[in-house]
């Protein structure tokens, strides 16, 4: 009988002993260790945005006007990007042409997971001939490349810098809904779900409380990945000709009107395209961050 009320007394210890979790200082400086590179990416990414946000308080040269006697000069103390065959700051067409690219940007990803993550949470959690079908439309998507599906999605809405982010969005969707759904059937069969089953709580209450809360981290960690992914498309596309018409400053318009110049002006394709560069760099490196502090928290 005392063995009895030892072994209840120290399940009791162990149950009521509260469970150490890393402190928050010690999983950032291991993050940090881990990559070093970070903060720079950080970094990089709010400067793209105060770029975007406020280009005027960057840059003092009008972007769409310039100095004819002045085309293709070489960076310097005066203009840091150098100039462009019309004359114009390649660095002030750079910093405004972020809010055109970012805005586009934002908004793709904002498509590509709001209409993903509908798809994926109706798939995983009712099941069925639904699951069924959205997969296979899911996954004739995602055998379609990203890039040829974004610019076939713009032949039929059209060209400009709306339906550029349109096109990228759509053509992301299926990702954020196979990760989506995945994330579901995890957490579909918990106990705290089967709980809230047995006391009548409604499907989609049950979906934003409980399963989408423990959904977030994955899906944040691919919607920083895919924000470099669609930089990369919306540049991309820009590149080709489908989005704003010139003289908008538009980074992928700026690397293709450089490309005439590469021999005579390297930095008029160079400087834009490192830019787009740091940016994605940047994006990835802060989604791999994301990842890590997920799998330090499981």
């Amino acid at each position: 009988m005392s063995n009895v009320l030892n072994d209840d007394l120290a399940l009791n210890s162990l149950a009521s002993a509260p469970i150490t979790r890393p402190h928050w200082s010690r999983t950032l400086a291991a993050l940090l260790l881990s990559r070093p590179l970070l903060p720079l990416g950080i970094a990089v990414l709010l400067t793209a945005l105060a770029w975007a946000l406020w280009p005027t308080a960057f840059s003092h040269y009008d972007p769409l006007s310039g100095v004819p006697s002045e085309a293709l000069q070489s960076p310097g103390a005066r203009h840091w990007f150098g100039t462009d065959q019309l004359g114009r700051d390649l660095y002030s067409r750079a910093v405004h042409g972020s809010a055109i690219s970012l805005q586009a940007t934002a908004l793709a990803v904002a498509i590509a997971l709001l209409v993903g993550i509908l798809l994926g949470v109706i798939a995983g959690y009712f099941g069925g001939l639904v699951d069924a079908f959205l997969m296979r439309v899911v996954e004739v998507l995602m055998a379609i490349p990203s890039l040829l599906l974004a610019m076939a999605i713009i032949t039929v809405l059209g060209f400009g810098t709306l339906n550029i982010a349109l096109a990228v969005g759509l053509s992301s969707v299926a990702t954020f809904a196979r990760l989506v759904r995945g994330e579901v059937l995890r957490w579909r069969t918990s106990v705290f779900v089967e709980a809230a089953v047995s006391c009548g709580v409604g499907p989609w209450t049950i979906i934003r409380r409980h399963i989408l809360v423990h959904a977030a981290g994955p899906v944040l960690a691919l919607a920083a990945l895919e924000f470099g992914s669609a930089v990369l498309a919306v540049s991309a596309l820009s590149f080709l000709g489908f989005g704003a018409p010139p003289p908008q400053p538009e980074w992928g318009l700026l690397i293709s009107e450089g490309r005439n110049y590469m021999v005579a002006a390297w930095w008029y394709t160079t400087l834009p395209g490192l830019v787009v560069a740091s940016v994605v760099l940047a994006a990835n490196q802060l989604a791999r961050a994301v990842q890590d502090l997920q799998g330090s928290k499981s």
